[in-house]
């Protein structure tokens, strides 16, 4: 009776682990559809799951590429934005101009114009001491204060750095967020200085005199070198801008080429896995049909 009744154990035991092991692939089977990833654990598959750390750690660092792309982006549309006030205060600049330089004004209504002149001068001091999208200087460079300065006597001074320094786009990618005072405004105390020419020109306007024609008329000279600056400044931003978007056209073809891979590796075929689940669905009913049937026997139960 000892030999038969460890038979008996022994096939009840043997009946439960195999319909044991049929539910459990079962349930990793529906798990697998329920997530549509078949890995769940290294162990699943030691290749595969190292590749989807591969694809992922590279998808967390594009992220951080995004919001690089992002923030150079802001600052130099920014930056763009301030150009074209810029521009417009030029222009406006070479109108006053043209009329001063005209050998038919009064010294009244020049003074009048250079007063205008250096109302629209303090209002270019105020752009070039604009915030980029972090309330730092824009055109500071790498700064955080205010780019210009303007002492007593009504001087303005560059007080940021020499570059504005450059955001990484990935794959050694890089790009300069925005541009410098001296980029844009001219070297301070250097012969393209605009700040230091409006000055002249609306204290000669203010002035009066003989002086203040020809002091029109060299001004003429300097606003028109300024605005060819304002437009190639125009032009760099705009490279830049488009660089950026061509980045970011690439950095998304590379992340839905890994989420294809990702896919591809670690994810369920849906097809395959619902016919395997179909066949140990089938199997694990007949199992437990057989199982049935046969402990139900009378020999089994004399032998018990």
């Amino acid at each position: 009776m000892p030999i038969v009744s460890t038979s008996t154990s022994a096939f009840y035991d043997r009946s439960t682990m195999d319909i044991a092991d049929l539910r459990k692939r079962a349930e990793g089977l529906q798990a697998d559809l329920s997530r549509g990833q078949r890995i769940s654990r290294s162990s699943d598959d030691p290749v595969g799951a190292s590749r989807l750390r591969q694809l992922q750690r590279a998808e967390s660092l594009s992220q951080i590429d995004i919001t690089n792309a992002a923030k150079a982006t802001s600052d130099l549309q920014l930056t763009d934005g301030a150009l074209s006030s810029l521009a417009d205060y030029v222009i406006r600049l070479q109108e006053l101009t043209t009329q001063a330089a005209s050998g038919t004004m009064t010294g009244s209504i020049r003074a009048g114009i250079g007063t205008e002149i250096e109302a629209i001068r303090n209002n270019i001091i105020q752009l070039a001491n604009s915030r980029d999208s972090a309330g730092n200087a824009l055109f500071g460079g790498q700064s955080s204060g205010a780019a210009y300065t303007v002492d007593s006597a009504g001087n303005a001074s560059y007080q940021g750095t020499a570059t504005a320094g450059d955001l990484p786009l990935g794959d050694g990618q890089n790009v300069t967020r925005a541009l410098t005072g001296p980029e844009v405004f001219g070297t301070t105390g250097g012969p393209n200085d605009l700040l230091a020419q409006l000055k002249t020109l609306a204290d000669a306007l203010k002035a009066g005199g003989a002086g203040a024609q020809q002091a029109a008329q060299d001004g003429l000279t300097a606003l028109s070198q300024s605005l060819d600056t304002i437009t190639t400044a125009q032009t760099v931003v705009g490279s830049r801008l488009s660089w950026i978007d061509l980045t970011t056209e690439r950095r998304t073809n590379l992340s839905e080429l890994r989420a294809q891979e990702e896919s591809d590796v670690g994810g369920t075929d849906i097809a395959a896995t619902v016919a395997k689940l179909q066949e140990t669905m089938t199997v694990l009913e007949a199992s437990q049909a057989s199982f049935t049937k046969l402990a139900g026997l009378s020999l089994f139960r004399l032998l018990n």
